[in-house]
């Protein structure tokens, strides 16, 4: 389960489980509540576990395990997760839906991973900056993700695979006033899971 900046792994052996916290793919640790009648246990630091042996028994105490100890106990789960998603921004030239050339050169890398992981699940997302009004600026997002979903289509993703969707100005990397030119929020940013 990914969730909050954590991964748990939970094994159960009769009614003995115990719970681990392990960093989420870009190393973030967030927390997890063990709770049962008996009591609770806060993890808030990688790779801390706790064990619950029954409803009415509080949880352990908080303890760390190593990475070999993970890895050993719980190979076959880590294992049987999925690669997290690989994320790409490509850039744009201002009130146009045509790519910099530093974005153009980024493609093959996109097209190779879709091959890879032949993926049935590829997000395009796109944004602009401030400059122009809301509207104007929705429609010229929307452009520049049907831009590159064309692109994929045509190096071999499915369009079935694809999901495009158009931020406009409201969801910008650089918070800017109204009417400013920011250059890195006029993007699209490609979510390959």
């Amino acid at each position: 389960m990914i969730g909050l900046g954590f991964v748990s792994v939970l094994a159960c052996c009769g009614t003995r489980s115990m719970v681990v916290l392990i960093p989420d793919p870009d190393g973030n640790v967030g927390q997890v509540v063990v709770a049962n009648e008996g009591g609770k246990q806060v993890l808030t630091e990688a790779n801390q576990s706790v064990e619950a042996t029954g409803r009415n028994k509080a949880p352990s105490d908080v303890t760390t395990l190593s990475t070999e100890e993970i890895r050993a106990t719980f190979s076959e789960a880590l294992a049987a997760q999925p690669p997290p998603p690989a994320k790409f921004i490509l850039y744009f030239q201002r009130d146009s839906d045509e790519l910099t050339g530093e974005s153009k050169a980024v493609l093959p890398k996109i097209i190779q991973t879709i091959r890879e992981r032949r993926s049935t699940d590829i997000v395009i997302s796109g944004h602009t900056d401030r400059v122009g009004s809301m509207e104007y600026n929705y429609k010229l997002s929307l452009e520049r993700a049907q831009v590159i979903c064309r692109i994929l289509a045509d190096s071999g993703a499915d369009p079935a695979n694809i999901t495009v969707t158009s931020h406009g100005e409201g969801n910008p990397l650089i918070k800017t006033a109204d009417n400013v030119a920011e250059p890195r929020n006029r993007r699209v940013e490609v979510v390959i899971k």
